[in-house]
């Protein structure tokens, strides 16, 4: 059983440098010598998921696949939910999530049990064997429990957006960083190889500096005729804990409106189409083109929205300043089945799908319609005449594999929570535009303030409920 107190961190600490001062007579094995909350690369790793969702499931799913991982914890506040009206067709929580885990098991290890909480800190306090946590709940309690988690000594994987605000996001890079902790999220198109090539055009300037870019998703709101916040209490559904699912947030009552899955319709718990698909789809051209925080944004809603509710679709201008490797980069963002106009140079019957990303640069243009295996270069005579000559990235072994792999002395997961937290803030930049009512935002990013809009403070940083403080 592992012991990741501060006590035993100090203690492998001093054998470490006890180790590499000696003049080789001492012989210290390699675990001995990892970072914090290192596993032996023999080992397995004990995850436990927080979270036991849709998404959740799925990520349960991925972590069975690999053989030195045993899931042994689940925590969730619903004992069951009810999917089949969305896009999962499935059951999912506490109860389902436990039995797949134990059936996959138990071929090997007859009466194998995974322990089940409602609280994933009394999971915490109680499974004193547990290597890590993979998140996988609503938004607005990502940073609470990949920062619990964090300064439990735990490795975390954590679902995008990575937090539900700016300053969370900070807070939480901060703390990966100080604890040299092996983190991930859960962008896993970051770790797909079509999006991987993507980054290699870029980076090889396949059509010289860029200058603008069009990103466009089909995503909108779940609940087409919200038209503000439910007013009717439910009855709670069996084996449901709203206390703990509402977290971070001021209490209200319960409304089969918030949960599960259309809790992304309100600011409160979700981040829109902006939050759920800006990790994923300004994936690419953040880490292709190594674009800082942007100097300024404004995203417009489309549709209704108000200061609870999320808008059905949303068009946005994000502004990147040159450095000395890409020129000034305008980006514009298009939500719920809003799409650029097809550019003069690319095919008169070329039709967009509902999910892709237009590049413009000096020599041509450059397209990347979802799942496609390479992007498509403009004119065709270059997409023809250009060969990448080199690659810059190291090969993916998977999302999930990556993050365990890092725990056990490999490379940085390459999604970590230092480029995931950069990532996320820029994708809620965009959110906190919309959420002034698509007041563009002039940012300094050094002070994290908007210029001139005290009012954005609020959003930078929202107040969180007595006892859930970060």
């Amino acid at each position: 059983m592992k012991d990741h107190s501060p006590k035993s961190t100090s203690r492998r600490s001093f054998i470490k440098s006890s180790a590499l001062t000696t003049t080789g007579l001492m012989i210290v094995p390699r675990h001995v010598l990892g970072g914090p909350g290192f596993v032996a690369p023999s080992d397995k790793v004990n995850i436990a998921l927080v979270g036991a969702g849709g998404r959740g499931t799925e990520n349960l799913r991925e972590l069975l696949k690999l053989d030195d991982v045993q899931v042994t914890a689940i925590a969730d506040p619903a004992e069951y939910w009810d999917l089949n009206r969305f896009y999962y067709h499935s059951v999912a929580g506490r109860k389902p999530a436990k039995d797949i885990a134990e059936a996959h098991y138990e071929a090997k290890t007859p009466n194998f049990k995974v322990a089940e909480y409602v609280d994933f800190r009394e999971m915490l306090e109680k499974e004193s064997s547990l290597d890590a946590i993979l998140c996988a709940t609503p938004d607005h309690t990502h940073a609470y429990i990949s920062l619990m988690a964090m300064k439990a000594g735990k490795h975390v994987y954590c679902e995008k957006p990575l937090t539900h605000n700016i300053w969370e996001a900070r807070e939480v890079a901060k703390v990966a960083k100080e604890t040299g902790l092996a983190t991930q999220m859960g962008n896993q198109l970051h770790s797909s190889q079509n999006l991987r090539q993507t980054v290699e055009y870029l980076r090889a300037e396949a059509i010289g500096k860029i200058s603008e870019i069009h990103v466009w998703v089909g995503a909108t709101r779940w609940t087409a005729g919200l038209q503000g916040v439910p007013t009717i209490k439910d009855t709670l559904p069996a084996g449901f804990d709203w206390d703990q699912w509402i977290g971070t947030r001021e209490m209200r009552d319960f409304n089969h409106a918030y949960a599960p899955v259309s809790w992304r319709d309100f600011w409160d718990f979700g981040c829109g189409a902006m939050g759920d698909f800006g990790c994923h789809d300004l994936d690419a051209p953040v880490w292709g083109l190594d674009l800082p925080a942007p100097e300024s944004v404004v995203m417009y809603p489309a549709g209704y929205s108000d200061e609870n509710i999320i808008p059905y679709g949303e068009i946005g201008y994000f502004h990147f300043p040159g450095n000395k490797k890409q020129s000034p980069v305008k980006l514009t963002w298009y939500s719920g089945g809003l799409k650029p106009q097809i550019p003069e140079g690319l095919p008169k019957d070329l039709t967009l799908s509902g999910r892709g990303a237009l590049y413009i640069g000096e020599k041509g243009m450059m397209l990347y319609q979802g799942g496609a295996p390479r992007p498509r270069l403009f004119p065709e005579e270059l997409d023809v005449s250009f060969q990448l000559k080199k690659t810059t990235l190291n090969p993916s072994n998977g999302h999930h594999r990556d993050w365990v792999d890092a725990m056990k002395g490999g490379a940085k997961a390459s999604s970590h929570f230092e480029y995931g937290a950069h990532l996320t803030e820029i994708t809620l930049l965009g959110v906190l535009s919309l959420r002034l009512g698509g007041k563009a935002i002039q940012w300094d990013a050094e002070n994290m303030k908007v210029k001139g809009l005290p009012e954005a403070d609020v959003i930078i940083r929202e107040p969180v409920r007595k006892g859930w403080e970060m």
